[in-house]
């Protein structure tokens, strides 16, 4: 059986803190171990305490769930709580595993959970570990990617599109928690939404680069770096 994973509820509907609470009892491998209902409640306790798994309203007062995320120089694995999906896209920027939208019904919940626990089993290797391979869910079973084989990974939801020189998986991570998996000295972020294999770049203009015929755009904060690293 899984390790209980620690988990909080920041939300501004009592009602909502009410379903949350319910489903988290019925998982024997979730404990709930603090209720908040602003953004610095959450704050305050965060400092404070070590937690896995964060259950996080948008629309709050003064801090929204958003604003939340941008002031936290970490915070644990997150789902989204809320009645609007317009920031959905967003929110795929700061790591968050998945969005819940209300009413939360229990089984959309359990797989919310089941997604956070496969990002949980993902096996990250040490620096001192020759890294050959990782470990993804795709379509519900877990693979080995072959890194020598993968080219780039492309956000894609919740999900991450993971295109190797043979064919493309649809991974159920996010873009954050599968980079964290790789080794920096062969793979970059170039993008908010684009990983690539560093020896795999076939060109570069000022704007993107070149794979395999595909035209990868360069976020304009990664430029530098990007250009520092393919001189050496």
């Amino acid at each position: 059986m899984r390790e209980s994973k620690k988990c909080i509820i920041v939300d501004d509907e009592p009602a909502a803190h009410y379903v949350l609470a319910n489903y988290i009892k019925q998982n024997p491998q979730l404990e709930l171990v603090f209720q908040g209902y602003n953004g610095i409640e959450a704050m305050d306790y965060l400092r404070e305490n070590t937690v896995d798994l964060m259950f996080l309203d948008i629309n709050m007062p003064e801090i929204s769930g958003m604003e939340l995320l941008k002031i936290l120089p970490t915070h644990p694995k997150t789902i989204l709580t809320t009645a609007y999906s317009e920031f959905a896209l967003e929110s795929y920027d700061y790591g968050v595993i998945d969005y819940l939208l209300k009413p939360i019904y229990f089984p959309r919940f359990l797989k919310a959970i089941d997604r956070f626990f496969a990002t949980e089993t993902v096996k990250i290797k040490t620096e001192e570990t020759i890294v050959n391979s990782v470990s993804v869910k795709v379509d519900g079973y877990f693979i080995e990617i072959e890194l020598d084989q993968l080219l780039f990974a492309q956000s894609f939801g919740n999900y991450v599109k993971l295109h190797t020189v043979k064919r493309t998986y649809l991974a159920s991570i996010t873009t954050s928690e599968f980079e964290k998996c790789l080794p920096e000295k062969n793979f970059m972020r170039i993008h908010k939404s684009y990983i690539v294999a560093l020896d795999k770049i076939e060109a570069t203009d000022k704007d993107f680069v070149v794979i395999k015929n595909e035209k990868l755009p360069v976020g304009i904060t990664y430029k530098r770096e990007l250009s520092d690293r393919l001189k050496k």
